[in-house]
């Protein structure tokens, strides 16, 4: 039986046969696939030298009640390069995060930052394409599927001098490469809807962010949520990405506690402990140090564990010394000797003459913008995606449907069949006013939808996906076939049961100025959604203009009665109420006469234009259209003012960072958003 068996050599034998031509066919995959990109893309990946990213003496120090402030950073040196991994490491609030948005520009505005930061050797924001940042949490449309999820962003990021067809194999190759083939038609999901796991999620969000194959990639806590077979292979995948499309990536990441095959994939290693450097070098010399430190890691324990362990104050623990003879520290004194011994030694000054070394080199033609999708592609994408995320999401729209058809059944029997009596002329206006205003008023339940949108539209644009202007418009657009159908069902029913003016002219305008009003309230929405982001806040917000401005609409005090500070000029004016009021009145009530009081006494008729003049104020002087008309203007003024609001905050930060970082004592720059891409 023995006998039989292969010997051990040729067992081993076998083996490297086997892992050589896998590796010449994942060679001879690669190379197919960077056969099919385009030309220009050839190009710029041939002339791209990589990345060479330095900081020095680079603080960060964030606001702290009115006057106080505390350091998150402090006085840190540093560099990445191409082609290697930079991994930050350290305890819960040692810094890690801050300091890759420092480097990435996405410092927060009540943070200051000083020192200096150059990109290949200068002070430069970092153009679209050249880098990506994969942030901790992953914020994605819950209603998409994985791969319709990379596929529109391959659609919104990838040049026009690229089919769809090539665009469509990136994607499908990114999915593959992050292992998420067999997920690629599930739903992301989200709250109450069950979709991928949370290590998927993080995958999807690397995924959408290497499509562009950015030359700088940032990632902040990649292994978070993944199991440790999975961590390996998305980092394995990571930091062997050169090998598939033979660009020198520099890659910089935070993660928290990796494990030990992860632990080996590091180039460079930045050992952060209360915004100070314990250790920067290479990542295999890391154990090494610490143990000539008196501080050796024990055998078949993980590295990194050991590291973390000893600098971890959080929990006050004695950490063993063991340099004359075995004793107890405080890990304060632990961390002390670390961060001193780091100072004064060899591998400091190694650091700060590469740094200078890497300051002194010229490669700024790798930093330039690349091109994405032109403006109408990426509103086309924008207003499908939207469209498909608009249809999955049950909160969205369809949800209010049901309430309006429920709302609109019950006005409908409550006003069924109006005369035209005296009485009945109440009755109208009545009807009317509801419709328009605590109807339209339901639309503030689409909130949690619009602040979900806004959250991915701020990750997308922060990393330079596609203009504002797009944005907006995608979103418009999307919604009009839905507040339609919102705007018809629920008319007709609200319209033809109580008996209002015959005519189908009139039950057009009805729906016309229903479907204003609708629009003009969702818009309304997402200005205060890009302003407020919480949820609760900004539903109070949004009612909170929505009352004042029917209080100023005219019908609970007439216009000549409305107090003329504020509430006449100009909240009158302001309010969209007015105008849906005044149109719906206009169309309800010219052509029709009414009975007095005294008919059944063979009493007279009033006439509906008295009725708007009299007994509502109804300015009679343009016609009805016209009041619709100012309501579609208003639309459009809205949906400019979401645009301009965006814009404007996207401008104000980054200056009133630059205020926040003014320092007498340092040196300073503040860089700007590294992708942001001009509006169309």
């Amino acid at each position: 039986m023995a006998s039989t068996l292969p010997s051990l050599p040729i067992i081993q034998e076998s083996v490297l046969d086997i892992e050589a031509s896998t590796v010449s066919l994942g060679e001879a995959f690669s190379a197919s696939k960077r056969s099919n990109w385009s030309n220009e893309e050839i190009e710029e990946n041939s002339s791209e030298n990589g990345i060479c990213l330095t900081w020095k003496d680079l603080w960060v120090t964030a606001s702290v009640g009115k006057n106080g402030s505390k350091s998150i950073i402090e006085g840190l040196t540093g560099y990445a390069k191409p082609g290697q991994l930079l991994a930050i490491m350290g305890p819960s609030g040692c810094g890690k995060s801050t300091l890759l948005d420092a480097l990435a520009g996405r410092l927060s505005s009540n943070t200051r930052q000083t020192g200096e930061i150059l990109i290949n050797g200068k002070k430069q924001a970092l153009a679209y394409g050249t880098s990506a940042y994969v942030t901790q949490d992953d914020i994605l449309l819950t209603t998409l599927t994985v791969k319709e999820a990379v596929h529109y962003s391959a659609q919104l990021q990838l040049p026009d001098t690229m089919s769809k067809a090539e665009k469509k194999e990136r994607a499908d190759f990114t999915i593959r490469e992050m292992g998420l083939q067999d997920a690629i038609n599930t739903r992301i999901g989200g709250w109450g809807v069950k979709g991928i796991s949370g290590g998927q999620k993080r995958r999807v969000s690397i995924c959408i962010e290497i499509l562009t194959r950015p030359v700088l990639l940032f990632l902040d806590e990649p292994t978070s949520g993944l199991d440790s077979a999975a961590s390996y292979y998305v980092m394995k995948r990571i930091a062997t990405l050169d090998k598939k499309d033979g660009i020198q990536r520099t890659v910089i990441a935070s993660i928290h506690q990796p494990s030990t095959e992860v632990f080996q994939l590091f180039h460079n290693l930045c050992l952060l402990s209360s915004g100070r450097i314990v250790y920067f070098g290479p990542a295999s010399a890391a154990s090494e140090f610490f143990a000539s430190n008196g501080f050796p890691c024990p055998a078949l324990m993980n590295p990194s564990d050991h590291l973390l362990k000893t600098i971890n104050k959080d929990f006050d623990q004695d950490i063993e010394l063991s340099l004359e003879g075995t004793e107890t520290i405080p890990t304060e004194e632990a961390i002390r000797i670390l961060v001193n011994s780091y100072k004064s030694s060899e591998m400091n000054q190694e650091v700060k003459r590469e740094v200078d070394v890497l300051r002194g080199k010229d490669t700024s033609s790798t930093n330039r913008k690349r091109r994405h999708a032109g403006f109408l592609n990426q509103c086309i994408a924008l207003t499908r995606r939207s469209f498909v995320n608009m249809y999955r999401d049950l909160g969205y729209y369809w949800l209010r449907l049901v309430i309006y058809i429920a709302l609109a059944i019950s006005l409908a029997t409550i006003f069924y069949d109006l005369h035209t009596n005296f009485r009945s002329i109440e009755d109208r206006s009545l009807l009317l006013m509801f419709l328009s205003s605590f109807l339209t008023f339901m639309t503030i339940g689409g909130f949690p939808s619009f602040v979900e949108d806004m959250k991915v539209f701020e990750r997308e644009r922060l990393n330079g996906h596609y203009g504002v202007t797009a944005f907006v418009i995608g979103n418009t657009f999307s919604a009009i076939p839905y507040l339609v159908l919102v705007s018809l069902i629920p008319g007709a029913i609200a319209y033809y049961l109580p008996g209002l003016q015959k005519g189908f002219e009139h039950f057009v305008y009805f729906s016309c100025v229903l479907y204003a009003c609708l629009m003009l309230v969702e818009s309304l929405m997402m200005i205060v959604a890009s302003i407020v982001p919480n949820f609760l806040m900004g539903i109070i917000t949004g009612a909170g203009i929505q009352g004042m401005m029917m209080l100023g609409g005219g019908f609970f005090r007439l216009p000549n009665d409305l107090p003329k500070p504020f509430w006449r000029y100009p909240m009158h004016y302001f309010a969209f109420h007015r105008y849906a009021y005044q149109g719906l009145f206009k169309n309800e009530f010219e052509g029709l006469r009414f009975a007095t009081n005294n008919n059944a006494s063979g009493g007279s008729y009033i006439s509906g234009e008295e009725i708007l003049r009299e007994n509502f104020q109804v300015n009679m002087s343009y016609s009805k259209w016209v009041d619709l008309g100012i309501l579609l203007g208003m639309i459009v003024l809205y949906r400019v003012l979401f645009l301009v609001n965006i814009k404007t905050i996207e401008k104000v930060k980054p200056f009133v960072v630059s205020l926040m970082s003014t320092s007498p004592k340092r040196n300073m720059q503040i860089i700007e958003n590294p992708n942001a891409t001009p509006s169309h």
